[in-house]
């Protein structure tokens, strides 16, 4: 039988990343993430849920994640589920179900440092790092 273990998720952060090291030096962050869904109940009424997921981001997207992401930026998330269990201090087993991110994508304007640079400055060192989708990339489309 096949096997396919793919999640794409758009939402917002719910506080501010994580970073911490392995002790080899991994850089790893946990970011806490928000999704809204929006349906009609039975009576037609509009409701919303809300998911919260943690999401695991390694290497060097965990550092600019945790450099350019803040409690409230939007965020689209494309990875895999992953669960892991562990035994806590009292000696109780504990598991969590997590996404491991492939893939982080900055959603909505750069922050203010990146729109304060004049467009000679960013032609002349461009950003391998991250992908703003937002205003500026709309405009652009649009044209």
């Amino acid at each position: 039988m096949a096997n396919f273990n793919k999640v794409i998720l758009i939402g917002n952060l719910t506080k501010d990343p994580e970073l911490r090291y392995t002790p080899q030096g991994t850089a790893v962050v946990n970011l806490r993430l928000a999704v809204n869904t929006r349906f009609r109940d039975k009576t037609q009424e509009l409701r919303e849920e809300t998911c919260f997921v943690t999401v695991v981001v390694w290497n060097k997207q965990a550092e600019t994640s945790n450099q350019y992401l803040h409690k409230g930026s939007p965020v689209m998330i494309e990875g895999r589920l992953q669960s892991r269990s562990w035994e806590d201090s009292s000696g109780q087993k504990r598991s969590i179900l997590e996404v491991r991110a492939d893939r982080v994508q900055f959603l909505g304007t750069a922050p203010a440092k990146e729109l304060s640079e004049s467009p000679e400055e960013q032609l002349s060192e461009p950003s391998t790092e991250a992908t703003w989708l937002g205003e500026s990339e709309d405009k652009s489309n649009a044209s």
